[in-house]
C-alpha cells in the first residue's frame, strides 16, 4: 500500500487531540486511510530520565527500547483522530505490541518519527488493524513498533485463523513489583496518554472497569527493564499479547525463560491471573 506522507513541523497539541477524540463516537468508513504522518524530533534528557525512573530502566547510554512509542504518541493521536481515520478512538483496544530494535538506539536526535495504519482484518470481536510507528536517523531505519488494535464497532466477515502458538518454554520467576494506585497518572505524565481508564477508579468506572488499570505499554516497559540482561542492544524484537488488565493497585510477578537468543516471558497477578505473555527473538 502506497502511503501519502504528510510532513509536519511538529505534532498538534495533545489537549486539542483529546477533545477531538472525545467528540468522535461513530464509524465513518470501512477502510483505512493511506495517509501517513511524520516529523522530526529530539529527545529531552529530563523527560527521558523521568521515563527511565517510572519504568525501571537503568541509564546505559541508549534509549529504552519502548521509548520511541512515547516520542511518537502525539503523532499517533493526530493520525487516529484525523477525519480520514474511520474509527472512534474511544473504545479501541490494544491487543498486541511488537517492537523491532534494528540498530542501537544511541543519541538524542534528531530523529524522524512516522506513523501509519495498515492491515485491516476481520476479528471475532470486530476488526483489527496495525498502527505502525518507525524511528529513523540519518543512516535509516532504527526502530519499528506495531500496535495491533481492536475496533468492536465494525464487522467485515469471518475472523482469520490465528497463527499457531510457539511451543512453551519453561519459565521461572525473575522479579516481583508493586503497581501502585497512581502509576496510571504517573505514566500518563511521561507518555502523554491520559485515557480515563488509567487515571482513577472514578474515571475508569465510566468505561466499565472497577478500578483504574495500568497502561499496557507500562507493563511491557517494566517487564523489558527487568529483562535487560536477556536482551542484546539491537537486532531483536519483543512481542507481547495483552491479556487481563492490571487493576490498580496490584502486585505482579514476571516469569522468564533462561537467557538465550530467543525466549519467553509472562506477567502474572494474584492467583496466577495472566496479564501479559511475550517473547523475544533475533530479527530475521
Amino acid at each position: 500500500m502506497a502511503i501519502d506522507w504528510l510532513d509536519l513541523p511538529a505534532p498538534s497539541a495533545l489537549p486539542g487531540l483529546f477533545a477531538r477524540a472525545a467528540l468522535r463516537r461513530s464509524v465513518t468508513g470501512r477502510s483505512l486511510p493511506t495517509v501517513g504522518l511524520r516529523c522530526q524530533i529530539n529527545v529531552d534528557p529530563a523527560h527521558l530520565a523521568r521515563y527511565r525512573q517510572i519504568c525501571g530502566f537503568r541509564d546505559d547510554g541508549l534509549l529504552p527500547a519502548p521509548y520511541p512509542h512515547i516520542l511518537a504518541f502525539a503523532l499517533q493521536m493526530q493520525l487516529l483522530t484525523d477525519k480520514r481515520f474511520p474509527f472512534p478512538l474511544l473504545g479501541l483496544v490494544h491487543l498486541e505490541n511488537r517492537i523491532r530494535v534494528i540498530r542501537p538506539l544511541g543519541g538524542l536526535g534528531p530523529f524522524t518519527v512516522s506513523v501509519q495504519v495498515q492491515n485491516l482484518q476481520p476479528h471475532d470481536k470486530g476488526v483489527t488493524f496495525s498502527l505502525i510507528t518507525q524511528l529513523h536517523d540519518q543512516l535509516g531505519l532504527l526502530w519499528e513498533g506495531d500496535s495491533r488494535i481492536l475496533c468492536r464497532a465494525l464487522r467485515l466477515g469471518s475472523a482469520i485463523a490465528e497463527r499457531e502458538a510457539a511451543a512453551e518454554l519453561p519459565q521461572t520467576t525473575l522479579a516481583h513489583w508493586q503497581a501502585p494506585a497512581n502509576i496510571g497518572r504517573r505514566y500518563a505524565r511521561a507518555a502523554g496518554d491520559y485515557n480515563p481508564i488509567h487515571l482513577s477508579a472514578l474515571s475508569a468506572k465510566l468505561f466499565g472497569f472497577p478500578r483504574a488499570i495500568a497502561h499496557g505499554l507500562w507493563n511491557k516497559a517494566r517487564a523489558m527493564a527487568e529483562l535487560s540482561e536477556h536482551l542484546p542492544s539491537a537486532g531483536y524484537q519483543v512481542e507481547v499479547r495483552f491479556q487481563k488488565p492490571v487493576l490498580l493497585p496490584a502486585a505482579v510477578r514476571l516469569l522468564a525463560s533462561e537467557p538465550a537468543a530467543s525466549g519467553q516471558f509472562s506477567l502474572l497477578g494474584a492467583d496466577d491471573l495472566p496479564h501479559m505473555q511475550g517473547s523475544w527473538q533475533p530479527l530475521d
